[in-house]
């Protein structure tokens, strides 16, 4: 929703929308809070845009700055941009309990 005071909001992690709320006004947390609880209706999410409104109804002011400006939440609708060509080297953990799994283990 691009009318939203934060456009990528849907998108960003807990730790963006900490930092990026503080220099929204009341209204615009309110409108956060509304959409939040219409849609994702996330927790944690809700409970900053909850205490960012009691911080800013007992007299806090809104940070300087556009969060408009910020940079954008980057997604990748596909999954992973990890390729079988750049992906870590398989391995099996050791299984414990089970004789013989690793007969030459400790000696030399």
């Amino acid at each position: 929703m691009t009318d939203l005071p934060l456009p990528d909001f849907d998108q960003m992690a807990l730790g963006d929308v900490l930092h990026r709320v503080r220099s929204l006004d009341k209204s615009e947390v309110e409108a956060l809070l509304v959409h939040e609880a219409g849609h994702a209706a996330r927790v944690p999410i809700i409970e900053i845009l909850d205490a960012r409104m009691r911080e800013l109804e007992a007299g806090a002011e809104p940070s300087g700055g556009d969060p408009r400006n910020a940079p954008g939440v980057e997604s990748t609708p596909g999954g992973s941009p990890v390729q079988q060509s750049t992906a870590a080297e398989a391995s099996t953990p050791l299984r414990h309990g089970v004789a013989n799994q690793t007969p030459k283990r400790g000696r030399s």
